[in-house]
């Protein structure tokens, strides 16, 4: 291997070409104004990123990783940038509509989709491979044990398509988990109906504690209703996005009367 994976980083750099080859293919590049690569590594997708002819950029946070990728893709050296996906102004480097593409590291990966949203009004689409785990609790309906906060969080602004699962044997070093390839592709969702910061809120506060209702679950965060809606005697995954974002707005409308 050119660079030696760093367990303090959760580097596991994939190593089969035919698999590298269908991840990028799987990215709806001609809906793409740029690209942006998360954690490029050695490069196994980067050097067909780079062939789309499109506005590419990598951000690497391992400095012998961009110091590699500098050798091997010399013309293009300005598109490496070392930093830091979760902390720096990765604005600057999409233009809109963005995609987003990588490997994602396990340790990491919720972090990166909460920093996705948060730039979800530029990033219009995601293709990463993931922990298979995490993959299915992101794509899991309501009403399944496996939803949860970032299952709903992100599906209230994006579609979530599972496309394929890959083996720990294709990868230096072998991963002790199964992995998956998802897509995520912005849905028509602008704005919700109340306000945001309520929205995450009550909608971590209710799987904090998934095995108590809904009421028992938020009346420590929330002034609650006298006569509470149905959804309170609920538990949290029996909840539908749709819904979450409705007893968010009642509660906001409770405080503000």
């Amino acid at each position: 291997m050119p660079v030696r994976p760093k367990k303090s980083l959760g580097q596991h750099f994939l190593k089969d070409e035919n698999i590298a080859r269908k991840i990028v293919n799987s990215l709806q590049y001609e809906q793409a104004e740029s690209i942006l690569e998360v954690g490029p590594g050695t490069g196994v997708l980067t050097k067909y990123l780079f062939g789309l002819g499109k506005n590419i950029n990598l951000i690497e946070i391992d400095k012998e990783s961009c110091e590699y990728l500098a050798g091997q893709f010399p013309e293009r050296s300005g598109s490496i940038h070392q930093g830091d996906f979760l902390k720096d102004d990765i604005t600057a480097l999409m233009v809109k509509p963005a995609a987003i593409i990588g490997n994602f590291p396990y340790n990491i990966s919720s972090q990166i989709f909460f920093r996705i949203l948060e730039n979800r009004q530029v990033i219009d689409q995601v293709v990463c491979m993931i922990q298979k785990e995490v993959a299915d609790r992101i794509r899991a309906p309501h009403g399944s044990r496996t939803y949860g906060i970032l299952s709903v969080l992100l599906q209230a602004w994006y579609d979530i398509e599972y496309l394929f699962r890959v083996p720990p044997q294709v990868f230096h070093p072998p991963p002790k988990v199964q992995s998956a390839v998802i897509r995520l592709k912005r849905n028509r969702r602008t704005h919700l109906d109340c306000d945001e910061v309520i929205f995450h809120r009550v909608v971590k506060a209710a799987f904090n504690h998934r095995r108590k209702t809904i009421r028992n679950s938020l009346k420590g965060h929330f002034q609650l209703p006298e006569k509470p809606h149905d959804y309170f005697s609920l538990r949290p995954e029996q909840l539908s996005v749709n819904q979450f974002i409705e007893l968010a707005c009642m509660l906001v409308n409770q405080e503000s009367a």
